[in-house]
């Protein structure tokens, strides 16, 4: 059964990287608000076991197959998604290539591969927004950015250098698409121990970042997802353009 919380009912979003994480919590948490989700993601088989779980627990998806890179996979996918559901209200682009390593250590495959999915990717999902959303109801953009976009880590050169230019995207889009009722904001998550990112630091690692967080705890995936689900609510109805840090204040701690 659905949660009595419906404030996204009747809302088409699609969800970039949702088979596992971040990506999968916001799809589970938007579908118990009551929107229809879909589920996109380069792994068939996971983004079909998040479509699954959405709906055991009462919610609509529809599981795709998209490489993100991939314009025309992209394409394909929001426009079954957009005729099944009539249009597309939202989209979520969180897919992310999530890589630490020394900037001498930086291969051509992989710079490519991370600004590829990072900004190619965000770039095809608000084009493909603009061009199945219904012009008479309002739409939102929702850019997945992070604290490290603002302050230096070692080893986060590619990465923070995505998540930068992610956030430059979102303000401008913002202001580009806002006379045209297309809301266009970012959630940065702070730290925390997804399953992606749990192979990259020990847990020495991760106890060390919580001390240094000024609510000295690291973030939950429902943290981010339920910053997700309010942007695209209507009590956000007025925001626009703005960078919400979900981080416990570690990018406010400076």
């Amino acid at each position: 059964m659905i949660t009595e919380l419906q404030d996204l009912a009747e809302q088409a979003v699609l969800v970039t990287g949702a088979g596992r994480g971040l990506g999968r919590s916001v799809a589970q948490t938007l579908a118990k608000r009551g929107a229809t989700v879909g589920i996109l993601d380069i792994d068939a088989p996971s983004a079909e076991q998040t479509a699954e779980a959405v709906r055991r627990a009462g919610g609509a998806a529809h599981a795709f197959r998209v490489d993100v890179t991939d314009r025309k996979s992209f394409a394909e996918a929001a426009g079954e998604f957009a005729r099944t559901l009539g249009r597309i209200d939202a989209v979520v682009n969180n897919a992310m290539l999530l890589r630490y390593e020394p900037i001498e250590a930086v291969t051509e495959a992989v710079l490519d591969r991370m600004l590829a999915i990072g900004i190619k990717g965000s770039v095809w999902g608000a084009q493909l927004l603009i061009e199945h959303r219904d012009p008479g109801r309002e739409a939102a953009l929702i850019n997945m950015a992070s604290p490290v976009a603002e302050r230096g880590y070692p080893g986060t050169s590619i990465y923070s250098l995505v998540k930068g230019a992610l956030v430059t995207l979102t303000r401008t889009l913002a202001a580009e698409l806002g006379p045209r009722r297309i809301r266009v904001n970012a959630v940065a998550p702070g730290s925390v121990p997804t399953p992606g990112a749990v192979g990259l630091n020990d847990p020495a690692e991760y106890e060390r970042r919580s001390r240094t967080i000024p609510l000295r705890r690291l973030g939950r995936e429902q943290d981010n997802a339920d910053a997700v689900a309010f942007l695209l609510s209507p009590a956000a109805s007025f925001i626009n353009g703005e960078i919400l840090h979900v981080d416990g204040g570690i990018a406010a701690a400076g």
